[in-house]
């Protein structure tokens, strides 16, 4: 086996084993689904920062979380401050299908998306 593609090989199974968590749990964030129409993702984003509890202070401006100042990247970081906050206590990550788990960290530049065990 090349060296090149040993490389690659450990350097995918380190990124694995980070998403794990010590008691075995595998790290997942709630995001905005690419699908959703924006009328969709306006109500659910509505819902979330509002009625639902989602801190969205830092979508606001010149906040961490403002750029990129899309609705799509708002909804993605609300839907998950809500999920990540109530998911102990039954909470999904749905939104009438906004919304979808991904286990790839959405955190970008100093936009960081909280994870919780």
């Amino acid at each position: 086996m090349s060296s090149a593609l040993l490389s690659i090989l450990l350097a995918f199974l380190i990124a694995i084993s980070t998403l794990e968590t010590s008691d075995g749990e595998f790290m997942e964030w709630c995001i905005a689904d690419g699908q959703t129409p924006n009328d969709e993702l306006q109500m659910a984003l509505d819902w979330a920062c509002g009625k639902g509890g989602a801190d969205c202070n830092k979508l606001q401006a010149k906040q961490p979380c403002y750029f990129p100042n899309t609705l799509r990247d708002h909804a993605s970081y609300a839907f998950n401050d809500y999920y990540q906050k109530f998911k102990h206590q039954g909470a999904t990550c749905y939104f009438h299908a906004a919304a979808m788990i991904t286990d790839l960290d959405p955190s970008h530049r100093s936009c960081k998306f909280e994870y919780r065990p």
